[in-house]
């Protein structure tokens, strides 16, 4: 019944609890989040608790605080989380989730021994078994990555196998990490799932992404994806199967490889809103992060059909600019039919840091990608 009475705890307040709070609003939803001083949520939480996301005493603070617990990061205290749980305390997604998504070593185990598809891989534990777990994946160039701390495309590189082997004294981690084989020429696509407690679970329409090749970041994404519909009902098949899987409960999205020959393999799963799925706000009837306050709220699975086809461009720091910014060109963009722009409250910039995103929307993908890239030649960004 609303006004709710559910008080929501958030661990974290970036961007993504932002527009979880926001998406709350016209239902005068509660929330608490933790993190530090100055965080985008900060302005608009009902509560802000002022701590580290790994502080144990201030999660249980939180706890304290709310009926029901979700997050907006993975890299936080999962054994605080699970001591909540073991103790009656809701938490979406579980923790058992949580520890699997943190390691990505874990995570392709979980998906080898699970039948879910994914890229050949070898873990490597430390320095001294590069070479000897470099020779067993049969591909040239190599994807590694940490298992633990990476986000935002960092603690990834791309290597040529035999340019390792030769200077092997150049590996770009020393830390355990995750070799997978690179898949050439791939199409990046992004189901995000939605899965409530009565076990009912929904998809939305298949994102294709374009990535920043510097910075390892999602750049431009568009839905519906450029794929036949045998491959969206498959790509959201697999996306399903590997969230029930894991039992999972709340919204994630799966991020996926189609190759030259329609052959999908999943990459990662988030276990959160995601970036892939931002234009749901203005493109959806129901959006990823209202679809997360129904799970949240134990209300029904909302709507995900597209209301029209859309992109999504995101707002990153310019090279050059770092500290007090101002973002440039907003009039001419905002005088674009279908244009909705997403400041994310961060005070200062830097080069790659996300400070925002714009969906554009329109009657078809041409006439969005038209618009999209009118809006990308008007964007800019400048230094105070």
């Amino acid at each position: 019944m609303l006004p709710s009475k559910i008080k929501v705890g958030v661990i974290g307040g970036g961007q993504l609890g932002k527009m979880l709070i926001e998406a709350g609003q016209p239902w005068n939803i509660n929330y608490t989040i933790l993190e530090i001083e100055g965080a985008p949520a900060s302005e608009i939480a009902n509560k802000h608790i002022i701590g580290e996301l790994s502080d144990a005493h201030k999660i249980k603070e939180l706890a304290e605080n709310c009926d029901v617990i979700t997050y907006e990061i993975e890299h936080i205290n999962i054994e605080a989380l699970h001591a909540l749980e073991a103790s009656g305390k809701r938490i979406i997604p579980s923790p058992k989730i949580l520890e699997i998504i943190q390691d990505k070593g874990l995570q392709k185990l979980f998906f080898q021994h699970h039948g879910i598809p994914t890229t050949d891989f070898e873990l490597v534990e430390n320095a001294s078994e590069w070479g000897e777990k470099l020779l067993k994946l049969t591909g040239e160039k190599i994807a590694a990555k940490l298992r633990k701390g990476g986000y935002d495309g960092k603690g990834v590189e791309l290597v040529k196998k035999h340019d390792m082997l030769d200077n092997i004294n150049q590996i770009p981690f020393n830390e355990p990490v995750v070799l997978e084989e690179f898949v050439e020429n791939a199409i990046e696509l992004a189901v995000i799932v939605a899965r409530n407690e009565k076990g009912e679970i929904t998809t939305f329409p298949t994102v294709e992404m374009e990535f920043d090749a510097k910075a390892n970041l999602v750049e431009f994404l568009i839905s519906p994806a450029n794929i036949s519909l045998p491959i969206e009902e498959k790509a959201k098949r697999i996306a399903m199967d590997a969230i029930i899987k894991l039992d999972g409960i709340g919204v994630f999205a799966v991020e996926m490889f189609l190759d030259k020959d329609e052959k999908i393999f999943v990459n990662e799963i988030a276990p959160r809103p995601h970036n892939s799925g931002h234009h749901t706000i203005e493109a959806c009837y129901t959006s990823q992060y209202e679809q997360l306050n129904r799970i949240l709220l134990n209300m029904p699975l909302g709507n995900t059909h597209l209301i029209q086809p859309a992109a999504m461009i995101n707002l990153l720091g310019f090279d050059g600019v770092n500290g007090d910014y101002e973002i440039t060109g907003l009039d001419k963009i905002l005088a674009f039919e279908g244009v909705f722009v997403h400041l994310y409250n961060k005070a200062k910039t830097k080069p790659k840091r996300k400070m925002g995103h714009i969906t554009i929307m329109g009657e078809t993908t041409e006439d969005v990608r038209k618009k999209a890239a009118l809006v990308k030649q008007n964007l800019g960004m400048k230094q105070l």
